[in-house]
Parts: C-alpha cells; structure tokens; sequence
C-alpha cells in the first residue's frame, strides 16, 4: 500500500478540537497530558475549552495544533495497532514539525517546546500593523511572482504560500500588501487580505528564523524512518543534518504545498490521511489532484473510519 500523511498547519484550529479525540483515546489522552508537562501550562484546556482569542494566538496556536495532529496519530495506532508505515509525511508550514514527529525525527516534546519558541519568534519579528499577508485568487505562479516584483518598490513583498492551483498567498510589509491589492485589480486577479498576526514565510521573519536555530540547535535530531517531503525543497529526505538546516529556511521561506502534492502523484501514492484539527488539507488536496483521496483524521468518526478507507486503498 502507498499511501501518505498529511498534517495541517496554523488556521486549521478551533475551540474544543481534540477532545473527543481524548476522551475516547488513553494514547490521545497522554499525548495531551505530556503536552501539558512540556510547557508548563494547560495546553490542553485551552484546545477543549478556549478561550478562542487566546487559542488563536500564534504561539499558542502552533503547538495547540501539533498537539491535536499527534494524538490524532497516536489514536489511529492505538486503534490500528498493525497501521502500515506511510511512503512519505508531510505537513503545510507548522504541519511539517508534526510530520518530523509522525517519522520518529524530533521527539513530541522537544517539538512542541520548539513550535511554542516558534510561534512567539514569529509573532515578535514584525510589529502589529506593519507585515500582511494576502491570497491572490486566479492567477498563476509566475503572474503572482510578477505582481510582487512590481508592488514591492524596494519593500518586502514575496510569494508566501504555493497552496494550489489559483490559491497563492503573498506576505510583506502592509503598504506593500496595499500596492498590490491595486495592482490586482488592473491585471484581472483577486485578492482577499487574511487577518494574520504577521507576515510569515518572507525575508521580514528573519530575526524568528534566528530565534529558531539558536533553539533547535541543542535538540536531537534523528534520521527520519520514512521519508519527509520539505516545504521548502517539495522533495523528500530522511537525513537529520538536512532536516535541522530545512526547519531553519522553512522559517522564511514560500511553503511550495502544491508542488510538494504534486510529487505524491508522480510517485504512486493512492490515498493520504490527513492528521489533525480540520479539513484544510482535503479541501486543497481537491484542487490540486482529486485522484488522490483525502480522510481527514481530527476526531474518533475519523478514526472509525480508517480501517475502510486503507482497506480500499491496499
């Protein structure tokens, strides 16, 4: 069987996700309460209970959801003990640490420290009002990278999220953003302005993508059991060293989701699981190759309904 994981990253989180998942999962249940230990604060009431202004704080927000994809994977498991290995992991920005877990490379604690000290450093790098980010609708690659190249005007303006076809998300700073949106509308593209907490993914992250090496320098970083497809690259690798050295870029870099979906095509793969909070991953997956289900794994329907699925898929 080939098959992949996927695991979603930040905007895929709401109050009360991954308490089913507890309640009817010891392995779930522990996943929560090692996340607990880790921080030092009640990760898990603030996933089941909110409030959703603080959940939706990007250093809450980040390891709230490689939480929840975690024990969602820890559930499957306990519930499919003989659950085959995957021919590759992947995960969309924050969702690739989760998958570093899934393949036995980071250990969940050191992970959810790492995404919290992430997500505080990225909420930091730019002052409230100045970055932004924006989907351009319709338009492709090259038309978008076109669009920054002409509304940056020596600002910061680039290419942020390659999501799917007609779906690229473009981060900078605010007046740039405002620039562009202008632009748009001469050259027949839609853009609709995300409320964000900051620009990620572009050169304004730098100081979040130091704060990020400097932290997972001391932390073990071990060769990956099955291969993991990097934002970055959109190619798979397994080596330790390559891994610390992606997470670092990753920080600053234009996640390439598309291309890396793509790739999952070109090597065979039949049917992925999407692990976690929310259906956003099985919603792109649709535009990008509907060839390729999506059963998205959040709650203990979900997982009832694994056992099917992979049986069709072998």
């Amino acid at each position: 069987m080939r098959y992949a994981w996927l695991f979603p990253g930040q905007g895929a989180q709401s109050v009360g996700m991954g308490r089913a998942l507890a309640e009817s999962s010891s392995a779930a249940r522990a996943v929560f309460e090692e996340a607990d230990d880790a921080l030092g604060f009640s990760l898990s009431k603030l996933c089941f209970d909110g409030p959703e202004g603080e959940l939706t704080l990007t250093k809450y927000t980040q390891p709230a959801i490689v939480t929840v994809s975690v024990a969602a994977l820890a559930a499957l498991r306990e519930a499919i003990p003989n659950l085959p290995d995957p021919a590759f992991v992947l995960g969309h920005s924050l969702g690739e640490y989760s998958a570093l877990v899934a393949a036995g490379a980071l250990t969940f604690a050191d992970a959810v420290k790492l995404v919290h000290l992430r997500g505080q450093a990225m909420q930091e790098a730019v002052p409230p009002g100045v970055g932004g980010m924006a989907a351009v609708v319709g338009a492709d690659a090259a038309s978008v990278e076109a669009l920054c190249k002409d509304a940056a005007e020596g600002e910061v303006l680039s290419p942020a999220n390659f999501n799917g076809p007609g779906q690229i998300v473009i981060a900078g700073t605010a007046s740039a953003i405002e620039r562009a949106a202008a632009l748009a509308a001469s050259r027949s593209m839609k853009l609709i302005l995300l409320k964000v907490s900051a620009p990620f993914h572009c050169s304004l992250m730098q100081s979040a993508r130091a704060k990020v090496e400097a932290a997972l320098a001391p932390l073990p970083v071990q060769e990956a059991k099955f291969p993991i497809i990097a934002n970055v690259t959109a190619k798979p690798h397994t080596e330790a060293a390559l891994t610390r050295r992606l997470l670092v870029e990753q920080v600053d870099s234009a996640v390439r989701w598309q291309q890396s979906v793509e790739l999952l095509a070109q090597e065979g793969i039949r049917g992925a699981l999407e692990l976690g909070p929310g259906k956003v991953l099985a919603g792109l997956q649709k535009r990008i190759n509907k060839e390729i289900p999506v059963l998205s794994i959040g709650t203990p329907e979900g997982i009832e309904a694994a056992r099917d699925f992979l049986g069709a898929l072998s």
